[in-house]
Parts: C-alpha cells; structure tokens; sequence
C-alpha cells in the first residue's frame, strides 16, 4: 500500500490572473500557501484485475472508462494503470469549501499512481498533468494556482506567463514572521458549500472588462511577497481588505448578504482584513487580525467552526510505502 499526502491551500492575492484568457494576454501571479490540511490518497494491488474506487461512494468496475470519479478515470488514464487496484481518497476537510480540494485530488492521485508504478514524478510533471486533465479533458472553468501550490508547497509565488509557461518562488520568511502569520490568520467555516464552477465560469466571462481590477489584484500578489520578505505582516492583513472589496467585482456570486454581515462583524471585532478562499459564495473565510484581538474575533465569530491551520512548507508526498 501507498499513501500520499497532499496539501490543501489558501491563496492569499492575485486569484483570477490564472485563467488562461487573462495571463496569455497580461500574465499572471498570485501569492498562495499550503497548509496543514490534506487530501490523502491511498493506492494498493487488487488481488483480482477488478479497479476499486473509494470516495463518497464505493466503485467496483472492470474498466477504467467505467469509474464515475472523473478525476481518478483520467489520472488512471494518464499513467497507463488499466486494471487491479483499490484507490482511496479522504480529505480532513469537505470538498467544495474553497481550500483547493479537486486539484489537490489530482496531484495526490497522479502521484499515487506513479509512485505504485515505481516512476519519480516531478512537481511540475504532476502539475502539467492535472491542469491538463482539469482543463483540457474535463473542461473545468477553473485556473491553474491550485495544481502547483499542491505539488510544489510552501509559501510561493506563482507567475503564469505570456509564453503559457508557469515559474514558481518559494517566498522565505524569517522563522518570526512565519510564526507572526501563524499566530495572526484565523480560519472560518462559513456552512455554506457552492459550486465553484458557477462563480468561475462567470467569473471567466468577465475577464476582458475587469482588467484593471485583475491587473491591481496581481500587483497585490508581488508587493506582498516583498512585505512578507521585510517583515511587515500587518500589510497582508490590510491588503485583504483592498483585495476582498476588488475581488467582489469579478462575479456576481462571490459574495452575498450573509457573507458581508460575518466579514463585518469580523472587522468590527477587530480583524484588518480577510477573504473567502477560493472562488467565493460560501465556504472558508480567512482572517487577518492582530494576536491581541484574536479572542475578541474567535468570539465575535462563535456561531462558526474554526479550523486551526498553520503553513506547510511542504508539497504532495509518499507518507507510507510498504509492499509485499
């Protein structure tokens, strides 16, 4: 049997700048990190040339066309395994919440598999190969952060160029400022799950008359990666602020009535600034808020799960490896 551990994320600046439609004419860039959170995949030989998939429902087939997980049938496919294995996926945190969870399937499926058939898969092969699967193949109205922030891990910035290429930073903090920002970002969980492939398909749509916001939301992306080098972490707290109030011009759905009242509340109480990750509509909210008024905001927010994270420097791994 074989576990990979793959990281879920929160991106902090420059979502959007990851379409294609947008970084093949202006490029692109977003600021992201994993967290200590994960999708974890399990891939071991059947004794028998049936595939078995276990996800929210149990597949018993004998052909990979037949898996009804889109995203494993097109893993499987990309790494040739045709018959005689049980594939599992369970994550530490529901799917369609905002942290990046179906790319981050991806990377840890195509990872598992490769490692089950003993090939050594580059973070970037495995990046490549999921946007290609997410995108091209399934025709998913979604960028392509989430796949390199999963396969790659830490915190990074991300740069989509005009040459369709991808190059990614790791952004090394002062352990104090990593320790500032674990302390600082409280995570909320809204209880309002969506389809993130409504707000992006709209989202999408609009590229081409939101320009300017998507070119200040990228410039975002780089002065807080320079902040974060300096020491200044009061800065991503108030440029959540200024990015959240720009973010909520590129879709209709990305926020609504209730998240605005849980947002204010959360400011009142003291936070400089948060976002909803991910496309928007429900799902996490990420706070910034000095360590002095974290329990005035944990309690102003007591009608919310909060979810403790910290970053992970790390990218998908092989956790376990034992055959016979």
């Amino acid at each position: 049997m074989i576990i990979v551990q793959t990281p879920l994320r929160i991106s902090f600046f420059g979502g959007g700048t990851d379409f294609s439609d947008y970084y093949l004419d202006q490029g692109g860039c977003v600021l992201s990190t994993t967290i200590d959170k994960y999708i974890f995949v399990t891939i071991k030989q059947r004794f028998d040339d049936y595939l078995r998939v276990g996800w929210t429902k149990t597949e018993i087939v004998e052909t990979v066309d037949e898996i009804q997980h889109e995203l494993i049938r097109e893993a499987l496919k990309t790494t040739g395994i045709k018959k005689g294995i049980e594939i599992t996926t369970m994550g530490d945190i529901p799917a369609g919440t905002g942290l990046g969870s179906s790319s981050t399937v991806t990377i840890g499926a195509l990872h598992a598999m490769y490692s089950f058939i003993n090939h050594t898969a580059s973070p970037r092969q495995l990046a490549e190969e999921a946007c290609k699967i997410e995108i091209d193949i399934l025709n998913k109205p979604i960028g392509v952060q989430d796949q390199y922030i999963a396969a790659y891990g830490g915190l990074r910035l991300i740069e989509f160029n005009q040459n369709n290429t991808v190059t990614t930073k790791r952004v090394d903090l002062d352990p104090l400022v990593k320790q500032g920002l674990n302390e600082n970002l409280l995570l909320f969980y809204t209880g309002m799950k969506r389809q993130a492939s409504d707000i992006l398909g709209e989202q999408q749509d609009n590229i081409k008359s939101r320009l300017p916001i998507l070119s200040e939301l990228k410039s975002m992306a780089y002065a807080a990666a320079d902040e974060l080098k300096a020491g200044n972490i009061d800065f991503i707290g108030k440029t959540l602020h200024d990015s959240w109030k720009l973010k909520k011009q590129l879709a209709s759905k990305i926020s609504n009535g209730a998240i605005d009242q849980i947002y204010e509340t959360a400011r009142d109480a003291g936070a400089l600034g948060g976002k909803l990750t991910g496309a928007g509509g429900g799902g996490f909210l990420l706070l910034y808020c000095r360590y002095d008024k974290r329990d005035k905001v944990r309690k102003a927010l007591s009608g919310l799960r909060e979810i403790p994270i910290k970053l992970e420097p790390a990218g998908s791994k092989v956790i376990f490896d034992y055959r016979r």
